[in-house]
């Protein structure tokens, strides 16, 4: 398991289980770096209209394994924990109530 920090400071954890969900997908092996730096410095965060307590944290990058995509990094927060419950790559963030950067 990984310990990982989101960008407002809060401590996030990858388990092995879920990371290898994650790497299930072949587009994905790679991309672990670019998890962290997603979940650090992400460029949109947007509240999941399915599960309230999950966030989307999305990054672009140029290049993937199938081409320019943003690379959606899925965090679960409880009251005193938060994991990465999953990671995917898609051409655009999905629709939502957008937390950061602040409107």
């Amino acid at each position: 398991m990984k310990v990982l920090m989101d960008y407002q400071g809060k401590t996030v954890r990858l388990t092995d289980e879920r990371l290898a969900h994650i790497k299930e997908h072949p587009e994905m092996v790679n991309m672990e770096i670019a998890l962290e730096e997603t979940l650090r410095e992400p460029q949109l965060v947007i509240q999941s209209g399915a599960d309230a307590s999950a966030n989307l944290n999305y990054r672009y990058y140029y290049g993937t394994l199938v081409g320019d995509k943003w690379l959606c990094v899925v965090v679960k927060y409880g009251i005193a924990d938060a994991f990465v419950l999953t990671a995917y790559l898609t051409d655009k963030p999905k629709k939502g109530e957008q937390l950061w950067p602040s409107r």
